[in-house]
């Protein structure tokens, strides 16, 4: 293992959306969504496709390693675009496999991903979680939790989609400490995933503290990031809206890169950006018609944490 890329991975995959929709079984618990107006479903696919080919050339070119899948659509998959939710990758050689709140998501999991894992990189375990949706339990990989690879540190945002009896189970079994929070965004709600208002890079992280509502669990969270010898900057609930805390810190050839949307970058502070700037390039993605599925960059990016062979 190359230690100095523990969070920040220099691969990931990615999966091509061929008939890419705004699910209506996420828009209850999703504050995020928004409807594509006056623009018909194809053309609504047909732009999300041609985003998505344009993150994958800028991510090529920035040096990182993307593994492409293509959804064709033979199931009814809007939210294929977001592969880090069903399953994540450890240092070790280890594959979790995760369980789905809503029912099409569950149709997202596929075995070719998995098996090209196996032959591209060690893998010594597939751990599946999935089979606990017949119990109601879900908890959805690394949009339900953002990990500190370094500290071993699981930072989780309570919710239907984060079972507490699941995420017990599954950082006993990969080695991390679980540190749950209740959440509330500006209106109360809480909010559906943590790595919407969470990104935890190499030197710094960007959160949004303000959206942990327990006060006491709010400073402990701050305190722990810092202790971790990160720059903590603090996202305002305007910069959570615009997807800022939805980033992903990659290892390109030239170093590490922060990629992240066009309209999270355009949302961050003259002195966040500067702290970013310090230990990695911003690379920002136009995404505006995917991120109406209540997604951005970050959500986009299952990250290989795994040794290549």
């Amino acid at each position: 293992m190359n230690y100095r890329n523990v969070q920040a991975p220099t691969a990931v995959v990615m999966v091509r959306p061929h008939h890419f929709a705004v699910n209506p079984e996420t828009l209850g618990d999703n504050a995020f969504q928004a409807l594509p107006g006056r623009l018909s479903p194809e053309a609504v696919a047909r732009t999300a496709r041609d985003e998505f080919d344009g993150c994958v050339d800028a991510l090529t070119a920035a040096g990182v390693r993307v593994h492409v899948f293509d959804d064709f659509g033979q199931l009814d998959t809007p939210d294929s675009v977001f592969p880090n939710n069903w399953f994540s990758t450890h240092h070790g050689g280890r594959i979790a496999i995760y369980p789905m709140y809503a029912p099409s998501r569950r149709r997202e999991r596929r075995t070719d991903v998995i098996d090209l894992l196996k032959s591209a990189y060690r893998v010594q375990e597939v751990i599946d979680y999935s089979g606990l949706e017949h119990d109601n339990l879900f908890l959805e990989g690394t949009g339900a939790m953002v990990f500190d690879h370094l500290e071993r540190v699981a930072y989780v945002a309570s919710s239907h989609r984060a079972d507490p009896v699941i995420l017990e189970r599954f950082c006993t079994a990969f080695g991390y400490e679980p540190m749950a929070f209740p959440t509330a965004d500006a209106q109360g709600r809480p909010i559906y995933h943590t790595n919407v208002l969470m990104t935890i890079a190499t030197d710094y992280a960007l959160v949004c503290l303000d959206a942990i509502a327990d006060p006491a669990r709010r400073a402990e969270v701050s305190e722990r990031l810092a202790d971790s010898g990160r720059a903590v900057l603090e996202l305002s609930f305007a910069q959570v809206a615009e997807f800022a805390g939805n980033a992903m810190e990659l290892t390109g050839e030239d170093g590490r890169v922060l990629a992240l949307s066009a309209r999270a970058a355009a949302a961050l502070t003259p002195a966040q950006r500067a702290v970013v700037e310090e230990s990695a390039r911003l690379l920002p993605l136009a995404i505006p018609t995917i991120e109406l599925a209540g997604g951005s960059v970050r959500c986009m990016l299952a990250g290989v944490h795994l040794t290549p062979r």
